[in-house]
């Protein structure tokens, strides 16, 4: 399969993927009151609950997906999450209790997996030479995706209910099903490595004892915190900022967009610097300036200087997650890309869950604005770890 007809192929699924589900999951708590009885002194605690229950799932489920991926088939293992997500969104349109959407988000973090597979798909099928550019389009994508979805996503509630952005998602996801199906072809194996005077090991060794892998996995936690960490305060600060002002959602909302607009203009950018520089080099970089300017976020007292630190921040942070894709797609075989990323979803996942306690912590007991300070200390913290593991990284050629 021509890998340039798989990476457009791939790159509308994950538009319609990434749209989706961030055109629901902001608007839960209206969801939950208007839709599902929920009184107002209940609905931050069943948010909690629903938000992180689907989680919870996933980071157990990923790498067990990842492994079934790499046995029976990359392309197989994205078809059964785009029909089980379809399925799942299905469900979340007719639940009539906060019980009922708990466990359909459950189901949902049982059916993810549909991002790392079509990563896996485009890593196999990717030319050495244009990985990068790949992965940073998709990665692109993916955050294109996250714009569209809270925009349209509110206006479809404002105007046909909650039920039908659900119903909505669940088309967008079988359309992703079929087209997989009809379109996409299982990414070819490559030959077993055969190096003179070494045997080939019956079982492959876990990918966790590979330090690369393991530190990128590490890493990625960490950076999935940071976002989670900002998220949830992130509007709230924007109208603390604001002040009286007209249309407050709607600029609170935009406000929010501006580092996800940057980030897909950006993110394509950072992969064609990886390719041509080291992705190393583009991951430690896009840390460093993501952390300077996270830490610039906590001096603006105005809303203008706020909003042009965040589209900037939006510049630099679309960096970290295709160099670190770049990095395990380069250091592992056909055979292991499935497992590889599955594990990467999972610590993703893992981040997702502690970021926002950690944020909320951090916000009751010092203010918001040490949010972002403490996102900063963290991007930094990680740059500073890869400068001093990098010899170490890069001296291990061998794909597992």
């Amino acid at each position: 399969m021509n890998w340039k007809l798989c990476l457009a192929i791939l790159t509308c699924n994950v538009v319609f993927m990434s749209a989706s589900y961030t055109m629901l999951i902001p608007f839960l708590p209206m969801y939950l009151t208007h839709d599902l009885g929920v009184d107002a002194a209940s609905v931050n605690i069943w948010s909690g609950i629903v938000f992180s229950s689907s989680f919870v799932v996933s980071a157990i489920m990923a790498p067990l997906w990842g492994r079934l991926a790499d046995k029976k088939g990359k392309r197989l293992m994205a078809i059964r999450a785009s029909l089980l997500l379809a399925i799942s969104y299905f469900l979340g349109g007719i639940v009539t209790s906060p019980l009922q959407l708990t466990f359909m988000r459950m189901f949902q973090g049982f059916a993810s997996g549909l991002w790392p597979m079509e990563l896996a798909i485009m890593t196999t099928y990717a030319p050495p030479k244009k990985m990068g550019v790949c992965l940073g389009i998709m990665q692109g994508a993916l955050t294109a995706g996250g714009v569209i979805g809270p925009l349209f996503g509110g206006m479809l509630a404002e105007f046909f209910g909650m039920r039908m952005s659900f119903f909505l998602a669940a088309g967008a996801l079988l359309l992703n099903f079929l087209v997989l199906f009809f379109f996409i072809k299982e990414p070819p194996e490559e030959e077993e490595p055969r190096r003179a005077g070494i045997p080939i090991p019956a079982e492959q060794p876990s990918l966790w004892k590979n330090p690369l892998i393991r530190n990128m996995m590490i890493y990625a936690v960490f950076v999935q915190m940071v976002i989670l960490l900002v998220q949830p305060i992130l509007t709230t600060y924007v109208t603390v900022l604001a002040g009286p002002m007209d249309n407050l959602i709607f600029i609170s909302g935009l406000v929010f967009s501006l580092g996800g607009f940057a980030s897909a203009i950006s993110a394509p950018l950072w992969g064609r610097f990886g390719q041509h520089h080291g992705f190393h080099k583009s991951l430690t970089i896009a840390l460093v300036t993501a952390g300077i300017c996270a830490l610039i976020q906590t001096l603006p007292d105005d809303l203008y200087y706020f909003a042009a630190s965040q589209f900037a921040i939006g510049l630099f942070f679309s960096g970290i997650y295709p160099s670190i894709n770049a990095i395990l797609a380069e250091n592992t075989d056909s055979h292991t890309k499935g497992r590889v990323f599955g594990m990467l979803f999972s610590a993703q996942q893992l981040g997702s869950i502690a970021g926002p306690l950690l944020g909320g912590v951090i916000a009751t007991l010092f203010g918001m604005k040490y949010v972002f300070l403490a996102a900063g200390c963290i991007l930094l913290g990680i740059s500073l770890t890869i400068r001093r593991n990098r010899r170490e990284d890069t001296n291990l050629s061998i794909k597992y």
